[in-house]
C-alpha cells in the first residue's frame, strides 16, 4: 500500500504565503507525475498544477506566477509554494501521486487526505 500525508495548510492573510508538503510512503517502486488539486466551497475540484518525474511543471492560469510546485525524488515528496495568496485561493488542497508499487506493474492514483487553506483578513 501507498500513503500520502499532507501538511502545511492554515489561515493566512491576503498577500501572504504558505508552503504545502505531501510525502508518499509505503511499497513504492517509482513515483511518476505528482500534482496538486483544490476544491473550493461550492465548486468542483480543479487541478492546480503538476510536476513530472524530471521536474517539468504545468499550472492552471489562475496561479501562474504565484504558485510553484517542486519535488524531492529521494524523499518521494512534493511541495506547493503559494505566494501572493488571494481569498479566491481558499480551498481544501489535495496532492495526487501516480505511483508504480512493488505489488503492481501498473501505475495507480493515490491521494492525500487534504489540507485546508484559508485566505482571509
Amino acid at each position: 500500500q501507498v500513503q500520502l500525508v499532507e501538511s502545511g495548510g492554515g489561515l493566512v492573510q491576503p498577500g501572504g504565503s504558505l508552503r504545502l508538503s505531501c510525502a508518499a510512503s509505503g511499497s513504492i517502486f517509482r513515483v511518476n507525475n505528482l500534482g496538486w488539486y483544490r476544491r473550493a466551497p461550492g465548486k468542483q475540484r480543479e487541478l492546480v498544477g503538476t510536476i513530472t518525474s524530471t521536474g517539468i511543471t504545468n499550472y492552471v492560469d489562475s496561479v501562474k506566477g504565484r504558485f510553484t510546485i517542486s519535488r524531492n525524488n529521494a524523499a518521494n515528496t512534493v511541495y506547493l509554494q503559494m505566494n501572493s495568496l488571494k481569498p479566491e485561493d481558499t480551498a481544501v488542497y489535495y496532492c495526487n501521486a501516480k505511483v508504480v508499487s512493488f505489488s503492481s506493474v501498473y501505475e495507480q492514483d493515490y491521494w492525500g487526505q487534504g489540507t485546508q487553506v484559508t485566505v482571509s483578513s
